[in-house]
């Protein structure tokens, strides 16, 4: 046999086995399984997060899901006539209606998004809970609470599984990029919990804001459980998230970003700014509300931390923080401010965990707008919220202005 024939049958040689392996990709690519779902590369949403070309960012907070295992899940807290019917799929339903109905552009759950004890699989359980948000192609981030970790994953695991969900902006923990004196490139390992970072959501197409960033949104770990001298109590948020809290928001000062477009700046100045902040277990001061004039519904009392880190004085003393938003007392759904800063709560949003039958499980939409200049969208002027219900008409309510620029002068 010459040469020539030699390497005819090489090459004929190579294609059938490029070919059967061809065939054999394409045969079993949509049976690879991780779990009992088809194994894919992450889908991720059109970043940096930026307002729309109208001069608006809508957040919808989703707070409290307590998701189970789906249809075997049962209720808590519904009408009779409502439970032999009610299971986790009316969280799923609410959460697919809220979605299309107020078409936001970003998604925060605040924690207890699964409930751990309820369910074998954390991941199964999580694909579950999150589906709704993966399926609308929204990017979407997550806090954790103190019931998240109860089944099969630990905190950390939670968090990184999250972060490679399809559109998840979600972070294990930030990178020192993101504190005011740190080498870019490296991740952030002396800092308590997991799920502590900063998204930057810059301002509308085409603006002079384009570029820069408008609105932070911080989210913190507020923990699950802990004992301090012998009593078991609730997390809280340690001394090092909030020195890097406040590093974050000391780096944009040096840099004189500020809530507004400064009085007499060129177009090209630095834009308005302003944050807020999202997580999951309240501050002691909230207490303070129960006596204070409140938006919305006081009707249980404020499971928090024994322990007060000081979370407050450090949002007051960055000055950019003009809301936060929580969980966990589900029968709350109130808006109440301390020293110039408004903290609210998300209300009950999931069927499997508890709240108060006949009073509907809600949700909170936050709406950031910027300033209309003669030109161009210019810096933040406007924060409002307000709540929809799980009724027939998504009833909303509450809505009030948490933060105005000419109010602020």
């Amino acid at each position: 046999m010459n040469k020539t024939m030699e390497g005819l049958y090489s090459f004929l040689y190579l294609i059938l086995i490029l070919t059967i392996l061809f065939s054999l990709h394409t045969q079993i690519a949509d049976k690879l399984l991780i779990g009992h779902h088809p194994l894919h590369l992450k889908k991720s949403p059109h970043l940096p997060l930026r307002f729309s070309s109208d001069g608006t960012f809508k957040i919808l907070q989703v707070a409290d899901m307590h998701y189970g295992t789906g249809v075997l899940t049962s209720c808590k807290d519904v009408l009779a006539s409502e439970f032999h019917y009610c299971s986790d799929l009316n969280t799923t339903h609410f959460l697919k209606r809220i979605i299309e109905a107020e078409k936001p552009d970003f998604i925060a759950f605040t924690g207890d998004n699964i409930f751990g004890s309820s369910t074998p699989d954390a991941a199964e359980s999580l694909l579950r809970a999150f589906a709704p948000a993966m399926e609308s192609g929204l990017p979407w981030a997550v806090v954790l609470g103190n019931h998240d970790q109860e089944s099969t994953m630990t905190r950390l695991e939670l968090m990184s599984f999250i972060s490679l969900l399809d559109y998840s902006v979600s972070q294990i923990n930030p990178s020192v990029e993101d504190a005011s004196s740190a080498a870019k490139g490296d991740t952030i390992t002396d800092i308590d919990g997991f799920g502590n970072y900063n998204l930057r959501v810059y301002g509308a197409p085409g603006s002079h804001s384009a570029n820069r960033t408008v609105l932070d949104l911080f989210f913190l770990d507020s923990g699950d459980r802990e004992v301090v001298q012998g009593v078991r109590t609730y997390g809280w948020i340690k001394e090092s998230q909030l020195r890097w809290l406040h590093g974050v928001s000391k780096g944009y000062q040096d840099r004189k970003e500020d809530c507004h477009l400064l009085e007499g700046a060129s177009p090209s100045a630095t834009p308005t700014r302003c944050a807020l902040a999202f997580f999951h277990i309240p501050i002691p001061e909230i207490r303070q509300l129960y006596y204070q004039k409140i938006i919305g519904q006081f009707q249980e009392s404020v499971a928090c931390s024994s322990v007060n880190s000081g979370v407050l004085q450090t949002l007051v003393s960055m000055g950019d923080v003009k809301a936060v938003f929580m969980g966990h007392d589900h029968k709350n759904d109130f808006c109440g401010n301390l020293e110039g800063i408004w903290f609210c709560y998300g209300g009950g949003f999931g069927y499997h965990a508890y709240g108060i039958a006949g009073w509907s499980r809600r949700a909170r939409i936050i709406l950031a707008e910027l300033e209309k200049g003669e030109k161009s969208w210019m810096g933040m002027e406007r924060i409002r919220t307000w709540k929809r219900l799980d009724d027939e008409k998504l009833s909303k309510l509450d809505e009030q202005v948490l933060w105005e620029l000419h109010h602020a002068k």
